[in-house]
């Protein structure tokens, strides 16, 4: 049996014990929707454009956040990597802001950039900055002394030495930063959009709670499920793979 079978299978399992408790669990429907009403809703939402347009809300802010977040991360990692100077301190303070949850900025975005698309943005860029600065200094520092020698014998220096050396060495461990700094940028923007306004998935997700309709609010979890798993099992995973077969990795 294939991996694919059998997460139909397993998928289909639970479809179908949601489906028989919610019609005989006694609870109202507001409390615990059916299967069947859950995906009536989604259906409607994506008909009707409600959900499409929440989805290219988060997506558009989420690309811009990110993208930030990438470079940002880059530059500190190598300057962190570069100077001991700037690991000493500024490494120093890049790993103690890992640890405060992306969530805990949004008053000081609030009292900075007020209640709008600024503070979500300025949340996604948070969320990931810090965890993909951490994975490029460990990728800049893992890159074999001998290609950087061997790189500075035939005299490749500053940006050129950057660009044929230390990136592309730097490959496979930037990836796998980028997989986990994208992961927490997605949760990020979930919870600055439930907490902020303009619209989003997040957004949405604070009108089905507060309309009391559970069935909006799971539908909108399921669509929120299918993008990061579609994110890291068909982008993220198969772009690691890739690039360690071009490494010789695996």
């Amino acid at each position: 049996m294939t991996t694919a079978l059998r997460r139909i299978i397993f998928i289909a399992m639970i479809a179908a014990i949601w489906e028989v408790t919610s019609r005989f669990s006694g609870l109202p429907e507001f409390m615990f929707p059916r299967l069947t009403q859950v995906l009536e809703t989604l259906f409607n939402g994506i008909v009707h454009g409600q959900i499409t347009a929440a989805i290219g809300k988060s997506m558009s802010r989420l690309l811009i956040g990110f993208s930030i977040a990438i470079i940002l991360g880059l530059i500190m990692g190598y300057l962190i990597w570069r100077f001991k100077f700037v690991e000493d301190t500024l490494g120093f303070l890049v790993t103690a802001l890992q640890s405060i949850p992306s969530i805990v900025w949004f008053p000081l975005a609030i009292v900075w950039f007020g209640l709008n698309d600024f503070s979500i943005l300025f949340i996604v860029t948070i969320g990931a900055t810090w965890t993909m600065t951490i994975s490029a200094t460990s990728g800049f520092r893992n890159v074999p002394t001998l290609y950087q020698r061997v790189a500075k014998t035939f005299g490749s220096t500053g940006l050129h030495f950057i660009r044929t050396v230390i990136l592309p060495a730097s490959v496979p461990q930037l990836l796998s930063g980028l997989r986990i700094a994208w992961a927490f940028s997605w949760r990020a923007l979930m919870a600055g959009e439930l907490l902020g306004s303009g619209g989003g998935l997040g957004q949405l997700l604070e009108t089905g709670r507060s309309l009391g309709q559970m069935d909006l609010v799971v539908s909108v979890m399921i669509i929120i499920a299918v993008i990061g798993t579609i994110m890291d099992n068909v982008v993220f995973v198969r772009l690691e793979r890739s690039v360690q077969r071009k490494w010789g990795l695996v």
